[in-house]
């Protein structure tokens, strides 16, 4: 079913007559191939192309840390999955070094030029989403490269230049297309094809994308990542390829946007405090580490956890291998909640303060307590948003709306550094404007489509604004969920996850930390189990993977269930006992292409 299937679908009416959120899909879903999990000792790469970890493994093999590896898997990625992530967007970075947990924030930010009506028509109304998104106005400050390299500056083994090497390689000899790389060319090519020098890459003369083995050469971005390797990042944001940038953003031919070379110049990565939080599970004491905002991700997660622990439903939650209805029930009404919160409290913390003073109000155990008694057996009519300490709202709940792509990484290396990077460029193939310096060399990178996270209205009717409203130098808010879990009395780091799939992100993570932490499942068998999840809206379960009578029984709880493919991307590293000492055992999405690789 497509995309425009789907919002029709969900464009129905809620039991209290308001309009249910769109449902935000991830890129296309592109087949199911099964994955056997695999299991490793000293160290692990677990990515979305199999091309990607083994240039992450020969890195780690090098001698590499955990980081020098994500840059190689980085910069393939940038390659071989063009439609997800690169050097022409951003990155959350969560990384444990033995010692203390560390969120470096590469997320895009907005050009110095944009205001709050950014996404707003002649007559002050949001635009349609898709011509948003294939815009120059769509497009952030690239943040991916100077992040990675202020976190190699501190956690880096080897020279900067050598982790370019696989993908320079790549990018000079070829890679061959992929069968999902070649379905989502043809689902996008009235829009690619609409930018030249995407157009002359990705297509053959009669319009039709590259087969499926044809042998795709990157000669732009080779040199682009040759530059890179030698001047560092000023490469990327000054010079011949920042022009290139601004160019394309400000020359787009239907909606320019206002990049300049001096928010390139400009743009700094910053380095957070990670949101970490306890929590108890399956009598286990654990610590629960995720990225703080702008992302709601690691926010989403711990309430919806923290509401579950609360929830008699929560009993059995499986029965032959897959959810049960009072599980499903009790899950979706935790998530709506939590979703509320999200819409109405998260942005960048760098304009937006959180409620009660701090983030981790929001999962206070009284707090949490007091929205759990929201829960009951049916549907609740209405999640709202919470107050947490008694505070008053201040902003207006922002109007649900798309949200895509993106790319994971879960990473451990010798030395039990461990991480976790999700990085993207928004929708399938970002803005659909590939960045070239000089038409005579093929190829080139993706720019991001990351403004489109920002709501399109900045206001509601009584003119509150809302929080994640467009502001210049703002991050917008995402949903990205790379998340970290250790042993809360040894210190140890057990699990590294998370996945593309716009705000299906979290429940697509929420999913994998139960499966492994209360489940007792393998990472594959964990990423393995359908997908389910909601927006604040309907009930929406992985199409052909649940059985009528689950449908029904929910629908009989009052919630309106919609079946549809929900290709996530997962990714994660698990570290169990085995005999005296412990090995990782990794899974990937059978949805997608990625593999784990490691010694």
């Amino acid at each position: 079913m497509k995309r425009l299937a789907w919002i029709a679908l969900l464009g129905l009416l809620g039991a209290c007559g308001a309009p249910l959120p769109v449902v935000q899909q991830p890129e296309g879903a592109s087949g199911y191939t099964a994955k056997p999990g695999w299991t490793f000792e000293r160290q692990a790469v677990a990515a979305a192309h199999p091309l990607a970890a083994e240039a992450g493994v020969g890195i780690l093999r090098a001698g590499g840390s955990a980081v020098d590896a994500a840059i190689a898997v980085q910069m393939v990625l940038t390659l071989v999955e063009p439609q997800s992530s690169g050097i022409g967007g951003g990155a959350f970075l969560l990384h444990f070094d033995g010692q203390r947990v560390q969120a470096f924030d590469g997320r895009e930010t907005a050009p110095a030029g944009v205001d709050e009506n950014l996404f707003l028509d002649a007559r002050g109304q949001p635009r349609p989403f898709m011509e948003a998104v294939a815009s120059g106005s769509s497009v952030g400050v690239p943040g991916a490269v100077m992040m990675l390299a202020m976190a190699h500056r501190q956690h880096g083994r080897l020279p900067w230049a050598r982790l370019f090497e696989p993908a320079i390689a790549l990018a000079e000899s070829g890679f061959p297309v992929s069968p999902r790389l070649h379905t989502l060319l043809r689902e996008e090519s009235a829009r690619l094809r609409m930018d030249p020098v995407a157009a002359a890459y990705f297509y053959q003369a009669d319009g039709q994308p590259h087969p499926v083995g044809h042998l795709l050469r990157n000669p732009e971005l080779a040199l682009v990542l040759r530059n890179l390797a030698v001047q560092g990042p000023i490469a990327f944001y000054e010079g011949p390829v920042a022009r290139a940038m601004v160019d394309k953003v400000q020359n787009h031919p239907t909606l320019p946007g206002r990049l300049s070379l001096e928010d390139l110049k400009r743009y700094q990565p910053r380095e957070r405090d990670a949101l970490c939080h306890d929590q108890v599970i399956a009598q286990r004491a654990l610590r629960l580490c995720g990225f703080p905002p702008p992302s709601s991700g690691a926010l989403a997660i711990g309430q919806i956890l923290g509401l579950l622990a609360r929830t008699p439903q929560a009993a059995a939650p499986l029965v032959q291998g897959l959810p049960t209805t009072d599980w499903l029930h009790s899950y979706a009404e935790a998530s709506r909640l939590a979703f509320a919160d999200r819409a109405q409290y998260v942005a960048d913390p760098d304009f937006v303060p959180p409620p009660a003073g701090r983030w981790l109000s929001l999962l206070e155990p009284s707090y949490l307590d007091e929205r759990a008694r929201l829960m009951g057996p049916a549907r609740m009519r209405d999640a709202p948003a919470g107050v947490p300490d008694g505070q008053p709202l201040a902003w207006a709940p922002m109007p649900a709306q798309e949200e895509h792509g993106t790319s994971h990484i879960s990473i451990v290396d010798a030395q039990g550094h461990a991480l976790a990077m999700t990085t993207t460029i928004e929708s399938a193939f970002g803005a659909r404007l590939m960045v070239n310096t000089d038409p005579r060399r093929g190829g080139g990178f993706m720019l991001n489509n990351q403004l489109t996270d920002f709501s399109f209205s900045p206001r509601d009717a009584q003119g509150r604004p809302v929080a994640n409203r467009v502001e210049a130098g703002k991050r917008p808010r995402s949903s990205m969920s790379p998340t970290l879990v250790f042993d809360r009395t040894t210190g140890t780091p057990l699990l590294s996850t998370g996945s593309p799939g716009g705000a299906l992100i979290i429940h697509y993570t929420a999913k994998t930390l139960l499966g492994t932490l209360q489940w007792g499942l393998t990472p594959q068998e964990a990423i393995d189990l359908p997908n389910f999840g909601t927006l604040g809206g309907p009930l929406l379960l992985e199409q052909g993977r649940f059985p009528p009578s689950t449908v029904q029984a929910l629908r009989q709880r009052g919630h309106t269930v919609s079946e549809l493919p929900m290709p996530s991307g997962l990714q994660a590293l698990m570290r169990r006992a085995e005999g005296r000492g412990a090995v990782w055992s990794g899974g990937a999405d059978p949805r997608r292409e990625g593999v784990v690789q490691g010694n």
